[in-house]
């Protein structure tokens, strides 16, 4: 027709839904280790340095780095287009207030940082690390793939005090969190970042260029497995982050879903002990918890098929490099007759343990009563109480003595990824006030792992953490149970995704 030119055919807006494990209720990824914050971060946030599919550290935000000759100062210069989702260019001053708030709540940061003399910007773009010895770690820490992560965030934001939670969830990640739409305990949403520039290279773990192919994600908080499944099955949601093991085959059975395994070294069950209070302040009751339970109870509790899990009495997981039984050879091997003995030993005085359990999450919801049992059969009292996960992880921060408001133990699970070592597993640090949740307080265990973070020898570094999992034999922080392999199930129309340690919604495409 005259006087009209072409119209330009409209794109529909792609939209992924995904059920994640957990609902979101925490927005801050340093004030936390709750995966579900991990993976909001990810989405969010940005990182100097990230690891690939070969767990070996990359460039992110960074893009040029140099070390002096002695390995005292280290020089990072950023990549151009960093910007925050607001407008704001990123600069070497928001690194510098990032790597210090992350360095006061992450066991790696907290070590990293005590080795510092100097952290400043010296440009807007550049800054620099001196040290005040040599030290291994460096680069390890500032890009580990496990929580805490070191997540680079305005200045302003990053200034807040570590132990108070941020809600401003402004950073320079691939995607936008859309605040006025969150509805916890409904959904989450996130919107392509129009203003995040990715880096050159293909995707790799989480390294890498993150391609954002779709306009919007939506988190969809559905607490039933059994309706996740069905929601996938109808097609009204796109992806389950970790559906059940007993209902697998049933999504075998569909032709429209696919499933894959994100972290290949999958996942490790931990026990937590509170070591503040009765009866778990005492070492030698932790010990005989250790004595009394039996990895296979757990994994057949929650996993059954065992083409999904291993027992492995290793603090570091089986399949890495310093998977080791020593110290554990006579402990998880269930034996209730020496466990109440040691018990009895101990002077237990009929102290509760309140033993938290996490009711809304299918891979942990059966470990709690299992425990509960064994730990009953070996002489102590427990009382069992039943929760959300994101009650459990906003009461496991709390001081307060069992009998009023706080906690004994929970139990929990960690990407294989974010235990490989004495300095990055979060519940081996023992820095008493400055440790996690638990707050275990041992000199020894401190030494040791300052050793390992200085030593380069491989060796070396073998010996060292042999002899940190011996001392946890004694001074136990928190019990291994066993790994599991956890599918992501998803519609065949969807493509790309990664195989990342964490759940990685860029790349992926929706036909």
């Amino acid at each position: 027709m005259a006087g009209f030119g072409a119209v330009a055919p409209v794109r529909a807006e792609t939209v992924l839904r995904t059920a994640m494990h957990s609902d979101l209720r925490i927005l801050d990824p340093i004030w936390t280790t709750a995966l579900i914050s991990t993976h909001h971060g990810f989405m969010v946030y940005d990182t100097l340095f990230a690891v690939d599919e070969k767990l070996e550290v990359k460039p992110q935000m960074v893009d040029t780095w140099t070390v002096s000759e002695d390995k005292l100062t280290w020089t990072f210069t950023l990549r151009d287009g960093l910007e925050f989702h607001d407008g704001q260019p990123v600069t070497a001053e928001d690194c510098v207030a990032s790597i210090r708030r992350w360095g006061a709540r992450d066991g790696m940061g907290q070590k990293l940082l005590a080795v510092t003399a100097e952290l400043t910007a010296t440009g807007p773009k550049t800054f620099v690390l001196k040290l005040k010895e040599p030290y291994g770690l460096v680069l390890s820490s500032l890009g580990k793939p496990s929580a805490n992560i070191l997540f680079i965030m305005p200045k302003r934001v990053a200034e807040t005090d570590p132990n108070t939670q941020i809600t401003d969830s402004i950073g320079s990640g691939p995607f936008i969190f859309a605040r006025d739409l969150w509805k916890p305990g409904e959904r989450a949403v996130y919107l392509r970042n129009p203003r995040y520039r990715p880096r050159a290279e293909p995707p790799s773990g989480s390294a890498g260029g993150k391609v954002v192919k779709v306009d919007r994600v939506e988190w969809i908080w559905i607490p039933d497995a059994q309706t996740q499944v069905s929601a996938l099955l109808r097609g009204e949601i796109d992806l389950i982050e970790a559906p059940p093991h007993d209902l697998l085959p049933l999504l075998k059975a569909d032709s429209n879903i696919a499933l894959k395994v994100l972290a290949p070294m999958g996942r490790q069950y931990a026990f937590r002990f509170n070591v503040l209070h009765k009866p778990f302040d005492n070492p030698l009751i932790r010990q005989a918890v250790a004595i009394a339970f039996n990895q296979e109870d757990f994994v057949k509790s929650t996993i059954g098929d065992p083409a999904y899990y291993v027992l492995c009495k290793s603090l570091f997981p089986c399949g890495s490099p310093l998977a080791m039984d020593a110290g554990f050879t006579d402990r998880l091997e269930g034996n209730i007759a020496r466990a109440r003995a040691l018990i009895q030993q101990a002077g237990y005085d009929g102290s509760p343990v309140v033993l938290m359990q996490s009711t809304d999450n299918p891979s942990l919801s059966n470990l709690a009563p299992v425990a509960k049992a064994i730990m009953e059969r070996a002489g102590l009292k427990v009382d069992l109480q039943a929760m959300d996960w994101q009650t459990l992880v906003a009461r496991r921060t709390r001081r307060d003595a069992p009998t009023a408001g706080g906690w004994s133990a929970f139990l929990t699970s960690w990407g294989s990824i974010d235990v490989l070592d004495p300095a990055s597993t979060s519940f081996l640090n023992a820095s008493c006030d400055k440790a996690g949740f638990g707050w275990p307080c041992d000199a020894e265990i401190e030494r040791l792992r300052d050793a390992f973070a200085r030593e380069t020898d491989a060796a070396k570094q073998r010996a060292i953490a042999e002899a940190v999992q011996r001392r946890v034999a004694e001074y136990p922080t928190h019990i291994q149970l066993g790994q599991y392999l956890q599918p992501t199930a998803y519609r065949t129309s969807i493509t790309g995704l990664l195989a990342a340690g964490n759940l990685a919604l860029w790349n992926l495409e929706k036909k």
